[in-house]
Formats: C-alpha cells, structure tokens, sequence
C-alpha cells in the first residue's frame, strides 16, 4: 500500500513532469532555409541564410557550405543577422553546377545546442 506522503510526492512529480517544459522543448530549430532543403536553383546564389525559432548566441553559431568534394565554397563569414538574432547567414564565392552540403551548429541562447545538413543542387538536377 502507498502511504499518503508517497503518494502526494507521486502526484506532485506527475504534475511536473506534465506541466513543466523539458529541455528538449527549448531547442531553437530551423523554420526555413534559403536555398531549400533538396532544391535545385538555376546560379548560383550570393548566401545561404537559415531562420530559426529563436535568438542565437552569435559567437557560438555557424554555417558550412560544401561541394561535392568537400571543399568549402562559403566565404567563412557566417553571421548571425545584427537585425534579427534568428536569421544566421553565410556569403558564397562562385558555383558550379553540382550538389552543395549545407552544415549548420547553433547555439540558442537559452543555453541549448543543435546542428543539421541539408543538400540543394545549382544547375539542372
């Protein structure tokens, strides 16, 4: 049998388990990717900008643009936007036609990491 302290304790980490946010649930994501996600754009485009659901820690965020290779094609001056600390860009030198890697890390400023790739093609798929 369960005495009353244990369950009042049961009840009350039941309670916040449910009503408490988990740490998971902070993570800042991506909401849209500029080039998209698998898209093929006829040039090359001048950067590459990510917009998040929440601010960054600008010194800690970054993207990496690739080749098929894996030689960078970005101009290593990626940023988070001074207007809106969602938006983190990257500048791009001249493209090929070809698949080109996307490779992002952000740190939010609640504290919380994350990192994703995703792939667009320059030129006719």
């Amino acid at each position: 049998m369960i005495t009353r302290p244990r369950r009042i304790a049961l009840l009350l980490a039941l309670f916040l388990e449910v009503a408490w946010p988990s740490p998971a649930a902070a993570h800042s994501l991506p909401t849209r990717f500029d080039p998209r996600e698998n898209a093929a754009v006829p040039a090359g485009p001048v950067e590459v900008r990510i917009v998040f659901d929440g601010d960054l820690e600008p010194a800690f965020s970054g993207i990496e643009v690739t080749d098929a290779a894996g030689r960078r094609v970005d101009n290593r001056d990626a940023r988070v936007d001074g207007k809106t600390r969602r938006l983190l860009r990257v500048g791009l030198g001249a493209m090929r036609p070809g698949v080109y890697r996307v490779s992002w890390k952000i740190l939010a400023i609640d504290g919380h990491r994350a990192q994703g790739t995703y792939v667009f093609t320059v030129g006719p798929r």
